[in-house]
């Protein structure tokens, strides 16, 4: 039996269906006496003559009627194993591993999640910390997006612009640097109060000091935090200014006493991605998925796209 391979077994089931070794050359594009060979190897192997003459043509003998059938069934579901099946969003039944800080939760996350229980009830979303390593946790599948605004390489990883927002001066109502004017708060001026600092990923980045270079030595970060939810209480109890992308502040400004400026101009904006790798990427469920996430970040725009 281990010299019936799937060939041989597909001759078999051509040469049981047709009883003519001519027609199973013709629809295998195989010579006569190649056939005639294979038939003769699959009598050897199952000890049976499979077809024997009867009259100008050949019959099935009891043996070959038994495997006709079976052979017709595996020939079908061997033709169908590699089709792939039309995709509809409402039948996934799977989890899908993001990496994200509480900011992409609430940017993206929050966001999209509606859409995608009412269009794909069986899609669960774990939410993981953000790490430096985002492009190996991809690479080995322990997680299926990053969602960032962090420097990564595009020749790594594939990419999708979710959006670019641009940064706030947070500080209590009444603060000093929100009461001197609208306009951007002038470095010095920024520079002259406490901070409350905002790290990202394990890596314990803070955008704020990198974006400002030299000047960030002149920084008085009085106390950080990794988490923006965490950020209204911490500047209300120390008397501190941050720097958060708009699209946070706009959730925690609802607290009243509160107050916003437009951050210096020498922080610049964010840029925020969704990043996956070569492995997922022509995966329809996923592809599906990073579609509902760019529509609900306000669709694509000028900024890269891979």
């Amino acid at each position: 039996m281990s010299a019936l391979s799937p060939n041989l077994l597909l001759i078999l089931a051509l040469l049981l269906k047709t009883k003519s070794v001519s027609a199973t050359a013709i629809m295998m594009g195989m010579s006569q006496p190649s056939v005639s060979r294979s038939l003769a190897k699959l009598r050897a192997a199952l000890n049976d003559p499979l077809l024997v003459r009867a009259g100008a043509g050949m019959t099935r003998t009891h043996r070959g009627d038994e495997l006709v059938g079976r052979l017709a069934d595996w020939v079908a579901a061997t033709s169908s194993l590699l089709v792939e099946k039309a995709f509809e969003p409402a039948g996934i039944q799977r989890r899908f591993r993001i990496a994200s800080t509480d900011f992409g939760v609430m940017a993206v996350i929050v966001p999209v999640l509606a859409a995608l229980r009412r269009l794909a009830p069986g899609i669960a979303i774990d939410v993981l910390p953000l790490t430096h390593a985002t492009h190996r946790s991809l690479a080995q599948g322990d997680i299926d997006f990053a969602i960032s605004g962090l420097d990564h390489d595009p020749s790594q990883l594939h990419r999708q612009h979710l959006f670019r927002d641009h940064f706030l001066c947070v500080t209590r109502g009444g603060h000093p640097l929100t009461r001197s004017g609208t306009g951007p708060a002038p470095l010095e001026e920024f520079l002259g109060h406490a901070h409350l600092g905002l790290t990202v990923s394990d890596a314990e980045l803070d955008r704020v000091t990198v974006s400002l270079g030299e000047a960030a030595a002149a920084r008085d970060v009085a106390a950080s935090v990794p988490y923006f939810a965490l950020a209204p209480d911490m500047l209300l109890a120390g008397d501190l200014v941050m720097i958060l992308p708009s699209r946070a502040v706009t959730g925690l400004a609802r607290r009243a006493e509160l107050a916003t400026r437009p951050a210096p101009e020498g922080i610049g904006d964010l840029d925020y991605w969704l990043l996956w790798h070569e492995r997922s990427h022509r995966d329809p469920a996923a592809a599906w998925v990073r579609r509902q996430v760019l529509e609900a970040c306000g669709g694509p725009n000028a900024a890269e796209s891979e």
